[in-house]
């Protein structure tokens, strides 16, 4: 199978990863939860990824990183927690549902929601984001790439409004950890929300999120957490006060690999090579008569996405020749992002989305490409 599906998930994960989970099921007690060597060393090696996330997002505390299953997690966290009956947020048409169902849960308990509306091409002018901002905006929460076209959204610009205005930012890194530069402090983040499977290329069920320093966030679960047994409240420290229950620490020690691979490879390295490789793929189908092709490439700085559709067929029909006839794993339907296929006008039909790895080769591109062109003809 030729894997382009990498925006869902990563599925070629580095050997590091992979022998790092062997090892931890093996030998991993509970962290926190004792004073035996297999739970000191878990907790040992949770602590240390805290740091390495820290560095890699220029955080600047590890203790502000909180683990969670995924950025769905991180997300419900951060919009149930900061978000009051009475307050306003901002959010966009470029949103995934794990932003958008939460904040369709708040504004049934009394937020006030505002959606901006992005052009055709799926992009945002930061002026319609200030426009939006009213005296009782509380939270502007933006993506930092559209799983379904790719463009990316700067942060730094909104993150600079969002602190001048006293508003908080929050951002949706689950395109774009590990494969473009995030650094929290310089773009204003306040709090960062990723997942662990997809460029952090972690095993699944692993993800976090960054809380600046100061910020209050009540939590989604209580219960567990090695301290303070005898309160009947929850820890208010971090990161404990965000993690209740017994961490995934398995998960977390293929994390912890995953961090160091990208540490050793390093970012601008990845993000080169899957950008080669979506620009070598959208170059071989843009001018194929009945393709359309979906998202803003007039500019290099985008996530390693192409989605289409080849004339009027249902996206599903599409991507099942796709993986019949060639071997090509993609993505079709919705994507989770409603109100960007409104943007697109593709609510009935849906698109086929390609997502590209590092481990992708040009040989697999251009049998995508060729696969395109003869769905096409057909």
């Amino acid at each position: 199978m030729i894997y382009m599906d990498n925006a869902a998930t990563t599925m070629h994960k580095p050997k590091e990863v992979i022998d790092a989970v062997v090892v931890a099921m093996s030998s991993m007690g509970n962290a926190g939860r004792g004073v035996n060597e297999a739970s000191l060393s878990a907790s040992r090696l949770i602590y240390d990824t805290r740091e390495k996330l820290c560095r890699l997002f220029g955080a600047e505390d590890p203790r502000q990183i909180v683990f969670t299953a995924n950025s769905t997690e991180s997300l419900n966290i951060a919009i149930k927690g900061i978000l009051n009956p009475g307050d306003h947020v901002i959010a966009t048409m470029l949103e995934h549902n794990s932003v958008l169902r939460p904040l369709y849960e708040m504004e049934k308990k009394g937020v006030r929601l505002t959606i901006v509306k992005s052009n055709p091409e799926g992009t945002l002018d930061l002026a319609d984001i200030e426009n939006a901002i009213a005296p009782d905006t509380k939270m502007i929460v933006c993506t930092n790439g559209s799983n379904l076209t790719g463009n990316y959204i700067d942060p730094e610009p909104i993150g600079t409004l969002a602190r001048e205005k006293g508003i908080v930012f929050v951002v949706d890194a689950s395109q774009t950890a590990g494969v473009f530069p995030i650094d929290v402090q310089k773009m204003k983040i306040d709090v960062l929300c990723f997942t662990g499977h997809k460029g952090m290329l972690g095993p699944q069920g692993t993800g976090g999120m960054y809380v600046r320093k100061g910020l209050s966030v009540r939590p989604l679960l209580s219960g567990g957490s090695g301290v303070q047994t005898y309160s009947k409240t929850h820890p208010t420290e971090m990161p404990t006060a965000l993690e209740a229950g017994t961490l995934n620490g398995h998960g977390i020690a293929g994390l912890h690999a995953a961090v160091e691979y990208l540490e050793k490879t390093g970012v601008d390295t990845i993000r080169a090579r899957e950008q080669d490789l979506m620009w070598r793929f959208y170059e071989g189908v843009k001018e194929i008569p009945g393709v359309k092709v979906y998202g803003d490439f007039s500019t290099k700085n985008r996530c390693a996405i192409v989605t289409l559709n080849i004339g009027d067929y249902d996206s599903s029909e599409v991507s099942d020749e796709l993986l019949t006839e060639y071997g090509i794993s993609t993505r079709s339907g919705g994507h989770c992002a409603p109100l960007m296929h409104e943007a697109l006008g593709t609510v009935e039909q849906g698109a086929v989305r390609f997502s590209f790895s590092h481990y992708n080769t040009e040989e697999e591109v251009d049998t995508a490409i060729r696969a395109i062109r003869e769905l096409a003809e057909e």
